[in-house]
């Protein structure tokens, strides 16, 4: 019983904790264009097909 005083305290630390960087994530817009980042990785970033 005596370890739930400092268990409780440390949960509800760690929660405000991954509340607060979810909220900065949104407000720094890391959720912004999600699609346009999957097709980002399929990009070479060239515009022209390469010759042989």
């Amino acid at each position: 019983m005596n370890t739930l005083i400092y268990l409780i305290p440390i949960a509800l630390f760690l929660g405000a904790l991954g509340l607060a960087a979810f909220l900065w994530a949104l407000k720094s817009g890391q959720y912004e264009d999600l699609d346009g980042a999957s097709w980002r990785v399929l990009d070479d970033g060239d515009g022209k097909p390469e010759k042989d």
